[in-house]
């Protein structure tokens, strides 16, 4: 179940950070922006659609998750604003692995390690790891790591350890905002002050009438751009 990522104000955080969790794990979704009223609503598998969480505190609500947990989570505010939704999966199989993978999406460019956890054991070796069904790495170490991510490593993924498959979890990738990208603001100020210079320099070559003088600053412009 995928919901669009909605830009507002609210946010969403999940405590362990994660997608996949075992029955009986005690899971925290906590709300956060400036509001002073918080709900978590839930869809889930079943089609429902559930209004207020069981065991709200403040903003933060508090599940001792079950199967019926499965579901597609968002905050609501009292205002109305809506966080970004996520999906939690309660793995049914006690015995079985789950596939440890961050909740929200994860930017192009950034690091991210996916790994395989079995209830009674966190760090497990010789993990079988799939893209979209396709085996892409059996490592001794039991992690997946991508150095760099990009949009062609979004997609579904799951573990396989001891003959055993953890459920698949779908791992988005969104854009860099190149508008917050410090190579980006330094490649404007250098284009900024050179382009003051320049201008400086014609200033301080012009030696014609105001007319002329306007005439070619604007021709220079013109060139520039």
């Amino acid at each position: 179940m995928l919901f669009p990522d909605v830009h507002s104000a609210a946010s969403l955080t999940v405590s362990p950070d994660r997608v996949q969790h075992f029955t009986s794990d005690s899971v925290s979704l906590t709300c956060e922006g400036n509001f002073t009223e918080w709900r978590v609503r839930k869809f889930s598998e079943d089609g429902r659609l559930y209004s207020d969480c069981r065991r709200m505190t403040g903003s933060t609500c508090n599940i001792n998750t079950s199967k019926s947990d499965t579901a597609v989570y968002w905050c609501e505010s009292g205002s109305g604003e809506f966080s970004s939704a996520v999906n939690i999966t309660v793995q049914n199989d006690g015995n079985g692995p789950i596939l440890v993978s961050p909740v929200h999406p994860v930017t192009e460019g950034a690091s991210v390690s996916l790994s395989c956890s079995l209830r009674t054991q966190k760090i497990l070796s010789n993990v079988f790891f799939y893209h979209n069904d396709k085996l892409i790495q059996n490592d001794p170490r039991g992690e997946l790591k991508i150095s760099a991510v990009s949009k062609s490593d979004e997609g579904f993924y799951k573990c396989q350890y001891s003959g055993r498959e953890s459920a698949q979890s779908w791992m988005s990738v969104k854009g860099a905002d190149s508008s917050s990208s410090p190579v980006w603001l330094i490649v404007g100020l250098v284009c900024g002050v050179s382009l003051i210079i320049i201008l400086l320099l014609l200033l301080y070559r012009c030696r014609q009438s105001k007319y002329s003088c306007f005439t070619r600053l604007v021709k220079y412009f013109l060139l520039l751009l």
